[in-house]
């Protein structure tokens, strides 16, 4: 079955697990972190690695206040986009999705969307688009496609999708969608064998999409169809208009949608190198597998930083050099104004400085 998939890339998140280097004026997506590319840049190249698969130049969806950081960073690497649609301010993943059903449905309504992130690591990239094009069936068919990850060891800081038995046309049902677990809960989904890493990609046609959102969040199809009927267009920026978006209710693609529609399949177990770099220890961890300056003790002019008898520590530095003695199990990363300090253990909890410092009204600090 002939289809062209058109790539929106996901681009609006804040990264704050990733502070300091991740901010609200640059956060993780813009920056270089497992390549010499940034990590949008790192989605953005993947559309031209695609073999027997019809792709588009890819499309974003940002901040408004990024829309240069997002034009610049493609110029960089030779891709003009498809399209990009600026949000006046963030509404989650659910507005996203029901913004670009409404833009595609005009565009090109008998393609097929592929909604990912900006800031997921995929090491094996032709494997990526073989279980891209083997849901394509399925999504034309008019399910909405997921991908699930196998899981490698029991992570507590994925979301986890339960698979159901194969359909016949290369995909399977899902049982249910689940929260991210503590850690015994992660070893049984490991053991089970049926649970997945929730990815947060998807594939879908535009009018499947906007009749998922009409049948189960209706008020946000409603106030994206106004933003989107007002918006501003300038060659291939879509300016959202900012008084309708204001009023749309933020949630998440996945309770909004996923979690309640019964036209769902899933791709899976995918393996393709997957890590969604979200987090300092996710970062070690990709270092470790790659070779990276994180491995061993000694001087990195990359990072600006040297170890010295240390075992399971990642340093990075974009101020003052950084050295380490004698310690392990952390993560030290150090910006002009600012320092952490975290045990990997604790990688999940860096927001927690990022709330204090927000009540506290330090952004420039954020």
């Amino acid at each position: 079955m002939a289809f062209k998939i058109y790539p929106f890339v996901m681009c609006g998140g804040a990264g704050t697990r990733l502070w300091p280097m991740s901010t609200k004026a640059q956060p993780k997506q813009f920056h270089k972190i497992v390549s010499d590319l940034s990590m949008l840049q790192e989605t953005a190249v993947r559309g031209g690695m695609a073999k027997g698969v019809d792709i588009a130049p890819p499309s974003f969806v940002c901040a408004s206040a990024h829309k240069d950081l997002v034009v610049s960073q493609c110029e960089d690497i030779g891709i003009k986009p498809h399209m990009v649609i600026l949000e006046p301010l963030a509404k989650n993943t659910a507005a996203v999705a029901a913004t670009i059903g409404l833009a595609m449905a005009d565009a090109d309504p008998n393609a097929l969307v592929l909604l990912l992130p900006a800031d997921h690591y995929i090491g094996d990239v032709p494997a990526f688009w073989n279980y891209i094009n083997s849901g394509g069936a399925s999504a034309m068919a008019g399910n909405i496609v997921t991908f699930g990850i196998r899981p490698t060891h029991p992570e507590t800081g994925y979301g986890y999708i339960q698979a159901d038995k194969e359909t016949g046309d290369g995909s399977r049902g899902i049982v249910e969608f689940v929260e991210k677990p503590d850690l015994e809960t992660a070893k049984d989904y490991l053991a089970n064998g049926s649970y997945f890493w929730n990815a947060g990609i998807f594939l879908f046609k535009p009018d499947v999409i906007t009749s998922a959102f009409a049948d189960h969040a209706s008020d946000i199809l409603d106030d994206v169809k106004l933003a989107v009927s007002e918006a501003k267009t300038v060659d291939n920026l879509i300016f959202l208009d900012g008084v309708s978006f204001d009023k749309c209710r933020s949630e998440s693609f996945d309770y909004a949608i996923m979690e309640k529609a019964s036209n769902i399949s899933l791709v899976g177990p995918v393996d393709i190198g997957w890590n969604d770099i979200g987090s300092w220890r996710a970062v070690w961890e990709h270092e470790m597998n790659m070779g990276g300056p994180a491995v061993s003790d000694g001087y990195c002019a990359e990072t600006n930083t040297s170890k010295v008898d240390c075992s399971n520590v990642l340093l990075r530095s974009s101020g003052p050099f950084v050295a380490t003695v004698g310690v392990s199990n952390l993560a030290v990363v150090a910006t002009a104004d600012s320092v952490l300090v975290i045990n990997l253990d604790s990688a999940q909890h860096v927001k927690k400085v990022v709330t204090q410092l927000k009540d506290a009204k330090a952004d420039k600090l954020v």
